[in-house]
């Protein structure tokens, strides 16, 4: 199992950055290659509701595990390219909110691929995706 953490300030409350967090419909603005989300059985802020993330023709089987806005979020997402764990906590800071995502991943090709993921901070990477998040939850706040 490989595990990567996370961290930046998002100059937003915690309410906010949770809503947009949870908003599947907008997910492709900050996470690479989203192409879609279908499939949603119910509130994302509920334990147990699924959805299903296109990534192209690669599909990610996703099950919320923990929901407690606006403070916590979790999944278990799973393809072929990538399977695991992430979460995500929000914690008020200064004038925002301290936002960390930790993911784990589990099996060998996912070993590879979130290694390379967790490298820098280019566009599709782990650090890439949650800084594009933080610049756009403030540019709405």
């Amino acid at each position: 199992m490989a595990r990567y953490t996370f961290s930046t300030h998002v100059a937003a409350s915690p309410e906010r950055v949770f809503a947009l967090w949870t908003d599947l419909a907008r997910m492709g603005e900050w996470v690479g290659g989203v192409t879609g989300v279908i499939g949603v059985s119910g509130p994302i802020d509920r334990v147990g509701t699924t959805y299903v993330v296109h990534f192209g023709p690669v599909k990610s089987r996703t099950e919320v595990l923990e929901a407690d806005p606006p403070r916590r979020f979790a999944t278990r997402f799973g393809s072929w390219v990538l399977r695991g764990r992430s979460s995500a906590t929000f914690e008020p800071e200064g004038d925002g909110t301290r936002l960390t995502q930790t993911f784990e991943t589990v099996g060998r090709i996912s070993a590879i691929s979130s290694w390379i993921f967790s490298r820098g901070s280019y566009e599709g990477s782990f650090r890439g995706e949650l800084e594009t998040f933080a610049r756009l939850a403030e540019r709405e706040a």
